[in-house]
C-alpha cells in the first residue's frame, strides 16, 4: 500500500498492439509510484503511442457543449471476465456511437481480450495498480486525444448503461464540471451494508459541508466530467487508491462545481469490493486523514 501511493513521473516509451496498448513499467503515466525496486523495471516491455512525449492538451474550464461533444466512455478493470463483455454491449445499446476504453488494471483473466472483442479500445497495465491508477490513465488518454466529454464507469455491472444519458444530457445543460450519480437519490432502492452505509453517510455528510453541494454517495464510481476537470483528474492530484469523498472536496476547493442526480445500480454479480474486509479499516483512516490533508493543504493551482 506504501508502494502504490508514491509518485513517479517518467518518460513515455512509444510501441504499440494492434488495439491493445501496454504501458511499460518504466513508463506509468501516473502519480504512482516514485521510487520502484529495480525488478518491478526491468523486462516490462512496452508503453503507449497514444501518451508519448506530447505536453497534455489543456481544456477550458467551462467547455463549449453546443453541437458535437466528444465523449469517451472509461471502464476501470480488473478480472472482469464474467461481465466485461455484457457492460459493453449495454453501453453501446444506451449509447451508440460512443468511444468505450477499458483499462484492464494488470487481470489475470480474460478480460482485455473479451472487451476487445466487443469493440472496446484496451489498455493494460502490467500489474494491478489500482482502481485510482486505472481510471486516471483514462483520463490521460481523454486529455491526449481532446476529449470534452469522460464518463466513468465500473466494469462489474453495477452501473446501469441506461443511465449514461442522465449523466450527459445533466453534465452538457448545467454549470457544472462533475456529474455523479447516486444510487441513493430517487426513487432508487440499493441495499448495502450496515457498516458501508455508515461510512457513506459519513463521509457523504463531510463532502456536502466543504463542497457547499450535496452529496449522498462519495464512493459512486459513475460521473460524467467535463472540461478543464478531466485535465484535473489526469494531474498528480489525483489520489492513486480511493478518489472518493477527498478528492471530491479538493475539486470543490479548485472551484469545480459538483453536482449529484439519481441513477440505477445493480448489486455486483461478483461479492466483491475494494472498500470491503480488512480494507475497510485501511479506507476509513485513510480517507478521513485525506479529508484533513487536503482541507490544510495550498489550494492547488489549475
Amino acid at each position: 500500500a506504501f508502494l502504490v501511493t508514491r509518485t513517479l513521473k517518467v518518460k513515455r516509451e512509444s510501441l504499440q498492439t494492434k488495439n491493445n496498448f501496454f504501458i511499460s513499467a518504466r513508463g506509468l503515466p501516473l502519480n504512482l509510484l516514485k521510487k520502484k525496486q529495480p525488478e518491478w523495471i526491468t523486462n516490462k516491455g512496452v508503453s503507449l503511442s497514444l501518451l508519448e512525449q506530447q505536453p497534455v492538451n489543456s481544456l477550458p474550464q467551462k467547455a463549449p457543449l453546443n453541437g458535437h461533444h466528444k465523449t469517451l466512455i472509461v471502464i476501470p478493470s480488473f478480472n472482469e471476465e464474467a461481465s466485461i463483455g455484457e457492460v459493453i454491449e449495454d453501453i453501446k445499446k444506451h449509447a451508440p456511437g460512443v468511444n468505450i476504453l477499458v483499462i484492464n488494471d494488470g487481470s489475470v483473466d480474460k478480460t482485455a481480450e473479451l472487451a476487445e472483442s466487443h469493440g472496446a479500445k484496451v489498455i493494460s497495465l502490467p500489474y494491478n495498480s489500482g482502481y485510482g491508477v486505472a481510471l486516471q490513465t483514462g483520463y490521460l488518454y481523454a486529455c491526449k486525444h481532446n476529449y470534452s466529454i469522460v464518463v466513468q464507469m465500473d466494469a462489474d455491472g453495477q452501473h446501469d448503461a441506461a443511465c449514461i444519458q442522465d449523466l450527459l444530457c445533466s453534465v452538457y445543460s448545467n454549470d457544472v464540471d462533475v456529474v455523479i450519480g447516486s444510487r441513493f437519490l430517487g426513487q432508487n432502492s440499493y441495499r448495502t451494508t450496515l457498516a458501508r452505509r455508515i461510512g457513506m453517510f459519513i463521509f457523504g455528510k463531510l463532502a456536502s459541508l466543504f463542497c457547499k453541494e450535496r452529496v449522498s454517495d462519495p464512493t459512486s464510481g459513475f460521473q460524467a466530467v467535463k472540461g478543464k476537470a478531466i485535465n484535473f483528474i489526469a494531474s498528480d492530484y489525483y489520489p492513486p487508491d480511493y478518489p472518493d469523498a477527498d478528492f471530491l472536496i479538493m475539486l470543490s476547493q479548485c472551484g469545480f462545481k459538483i453536482r449529484e442526480i439519481p441513477v440505477k445500480m445493480h448489486p455486483s454479480k461478483v461479492k466483491k469490493s475494494m472498500h470491503g474486509g480488512p480494507q475497510s479499516i485501511y479506507y476509513v483512516f485513510k480517507m478521513f486523514l485525506s479529508i484533513f490533508v487536503t482541507l490544510l493543504r495550498k489550494k492547488p493551482k489549475i
